[in-house]
């Protein structure tokens, strides 16, 4: 039987509203980590674009396709924390992630998946960055009011 690695290129969603709360979710395994929707390509082929809407709905039940997915032309590579190495190929200690936001209406509902997530909560943008631990995630959310309608079409 062969191994099937993850990819290490992910996509990083950054889900708000238009008054900047921005949707953060506790992982599931690891308490006290909060996140955007984060996610690998599924497979070498998959468009990024189709890799966040598929993220977005898989983690919070929000279909993408509905708002305004913002593709921000910005890839972030990074460390891959030691304890996910093992779901990586040997060797492999680094991913490279691409941005993108998602403007969706105050009120929208999240559905999300409990095998990934915990629990979640909509925070104004600035208290969203400080309660992440991923430096990506944050200095992505800290660019949100600069960011806010501008996107690589």
């Amino acid at each position: 039987m062969t191994t099937v690695y993850k990819i290490p290129r992910s996509v990083l969603v950054v889900v708000h509203t238009p008054d900047l709360q921005v949707l953060m979710m506790e992982r599931a395994g690891w308490q006290d980590f909060w996140q955007s929707v984060t996610g690998s390509l599924a497979h070498e082929d998959e468009l990024l674009r189709e890799t966040a809407t598929r993220e977005v709905r898989e983690e919070t039940g929000i279909d993408a396709n509905h708002y305004d997915l913002r593709d921000w032309g910005i890839e972030n590579r990074f460390e891959i924390f030691k304890r996910h190495r093992s779901r990586y190929a040997p060797g492999v200690t680094h991913n490279l992630e691409h941005v993108f936001s998602l403007e969706v209406p105050a009120g929208t509902t999240v559905r999300l998946d409990p095998a990934e997530h915990l629990s979640f909560r909509w925070l104004p943008y600035r208290e969203a960055a400080a309660l992440t631990l991923s430096w990506t995630n944050r200095d992505t959310i800290l660019a949100l009011p600069q960011r806010r309608g501008v996107g690589v079409q």
